[in-house]
């Protein structure tokens, strides 16, 4: 069918209900917008689904999820009787509908037999990989858009090692969702039906209590200053229990929370693009820190699986830290406490994404611990501590990229928010009873191995066009790269989806200069954006950072050439 004929067929069928068919006929004039929400379907891969909230088969809403579930059943089913009983373990975000979506996803997994733990209210996303190895679960599926906008949601598969799914099992789950002929097949029952029958059982508050005691069992140092003023935001999502709860149990007792963004808002009104990783999103904070003379701002996003920082400057201004530096500086931390304690495995290994920045692979070496690279996303760092479960060949110590995503250790096998929030909290402690800033640590670190400049652009195109423009661009790289810049020259090329790597073919271009500078290129895995990471080296900033402009310049005149 093309996209009129599955507008009418929804539009017309008795299966939908009364509000999908309501909002469909406000659109029936609109071709564009019926274009846009039936030319496809909302493509499920390694990151599970993730669109705009609405009716539509490109769109996230009750139809798309029970038919992701069906299809992630069937493939259960085909695992056998163990895999059905050990069921999946199921949470939820904030977001418009998240709840509803979670319990349409418990309900098709009951009718099919599979065995439901059900989270009985909003939770970070960690915690469900956790709750997934606890459990042992033989998947789990989180209802999250992660740091979107409001108007969008997601649905998230997690398999049994409680890491996001890998290509394989995500082409298992599609075929079977594309075997799926008409909604009508799909299974579901009621959710009291489902616990009535045993099928589904809300998760016990235990949980929190284990993985926060396990969240604490990863302190690094004691003897540090615990009187800190800290301001934190849950930016209107899960974090805020947890985060506050661990960082109190810590010992920290100057916490104080941005009440504007301390209660759930699916609205996320205070703050629209709920991203730490900008600082446009600490403007609430930045206020709060003033008041409070806070040493460190930090905020999560809606899902608590990242985490980004402030620190207060010299100036009693706060100064923002991307997601390299906070990286380097937790790699640093991590390693020179163990170092200290001499607890470094011999084996040990940071794990980075390929478009994360080469500090900490110095600062690593420094301790004689590897480095080892993934393509982008946690599935794929967190499947590296999967695979040393089985070798045994090495000990995953820390994991992270760019994006504002850290994990330490490995009895969570995501991205980890409250975590990440402890560690920063405690990192600043501990560096402020030694008279020094996070600022000062990362000077010295730069002053050590040299000065690390990166810059990240995202250029959002949206739609059909949009995604069109982006293969374009991608084409014109690929084919034409830009030879030399300012001095620099073009030395080495990675093709990650046509060369032969050690990671899984992804559409990246990474470009090498000759004085170690390099670039890398994808269009983003989640949403409607094209990526360009920018990074440099050199003896000191001025120059550092002076290399990054000349080469976003030169990267930016070429997308703007391609129409």
């Amino acid at each position: 069918m093309d996209y009129l004929e599955k507008y009418k067929y929804w539009a017309n069928n008795e299966y939908f209900d009364v509000n999908t068919k309501e909002e469909l006929e406000l659109i029936k004039n609109d071709e564009e917008e019926i274009k846009s929400r039936f030319y496809k379907d909302l493509t499920f891969g390694t990151a599970g689904l993730r669109g705009i909230i609405g009716a539509g088969t490109n769109r996230m809403n009750r139809y798309t999820v029970s038919l992701a579930t069906q299809g992630l059943a069937t493939t259960i089913i085909d695992k056998g009787n163990e895999a059905i009983k050990r069921g999946v373990a199921i949470a939820y975000d904030v977001r418009h509908f998240s709840k509803e979506f979670a319990h349409i996803a418990a309900r098709v997994l009951a009718a099919n037999g599979i065995k439901v733990y059900l989270f009985d209210d909003i939770r970070p996303t960690p915690l469900l990989s956790y709750t997934i190895r606890r459990l042992n679960t033989i998947s789990g599926i989180v209802i999250t858009a992660s740091h979107n906008p409001k108007d969008y949601n997601g649905y998230k598969v997690y398999w049994e090692e409680g890491s996001q799914i890998l290509d394989d099992m995500a082409s298992e789950i599609l075929d079977n969702i594309n075997k799926i002929e008409d909604f009508s097949r799909i299974k579901l029952i009621d959710i009291d039906e489902g616990l009535n029958k045993g099928l589904i059982t809300y998760i016990a508050k235990e949980i929190d209590d284990e993985y926060i005691e396990r969240v604490k069992s990863l302190r690094l140092n004691d003897d540090i200053d615990k009187d800190i003023n800290i301001v934190y935001t849950p930016l209107n999502g899960t974090g805020n229990k947890l985060v506050r709860r661990v960082l109190s149990e810590r010992g920290f007792t100057n916490v104080f929370v941005v009440p504007e963004q301390e209660n759930p808002d699916p609205d996320f009104k205070t703050v629209g693009y709920p991203n730490p990783e900008d600082v446009k999103a600490f403007e609430y904070a930045k206020k709060l820190g003033k008041e409070k003379n806070a040493d460190v701002l930090i905020a999560t996003d809606p899902d608590c699986d990242r985490v980004s920082c402030m620190v207060k400057g010299n100036d009693k201004s706060y100064i923002g830290l991307n997601g390299n530096q906070i990286g380097a500086l937790l790699v640093n931390y991590i390693l020179s406490s163990r170092y200290e304690k001499k607890n470094i495995p011999e084996n040990g290994v940071i794990v980075k994404s390929i478009v994360t920045d080469d500090l900490s692979r110095a600062i690593a070496d420094k301790y004689d611990v590897k480095t080892i690279e993934t393509l982008t996303g946690f599935k794929h760092i967190c499947n590296k501590a999967n695979e040393f479960d089985r070798t045994k060949e090495n000990t995953f110590i820390f994991g992270y990229e760019e994006s504002i995503g850290y994990v330490y250790s490995n009895f969570v096998r995501d991205k980890d928010g409250v975590i990440s929030s402890m560690l920063i909290a405690e990192m600043t402690a501990y560096y402020k009873k030694a008279g020094k800033s996070l600022l000062d640590v990362l000077e010295e670190i730069y002053q050590e191995h040299g000065y690390y400049s990166s810059n990240l652009i995202s250029i959002v195109l949206e739609g059909i066009e949009g995604s069109k423009r982006i293969q374009r661009i991608m084409d014109s790289f690929r084919e034409d790269p830009i030879i030399a810049i300012e001095g620099m020259k073009l030395t080495n090329t990675i093709d990650y989806l046509k060369d032969k790597t050690d990671t899984p073919k992804s559409n990246v271009l990474k470009y090498f200069l000759d004085d170690g500078s390099w670039y890398a290129i994808r269009p983003s895995g989640t949403e409607p954006k094209i990526k360009k990471y920018i990074y440099s080296k050199a003896d000191d900033k001025t120059l550092s950072e002076k290399k990054i402009k000349d080469i976003e310049k030169a990267i930016m005149n070429k997308i703007k050439s391609v129409k």
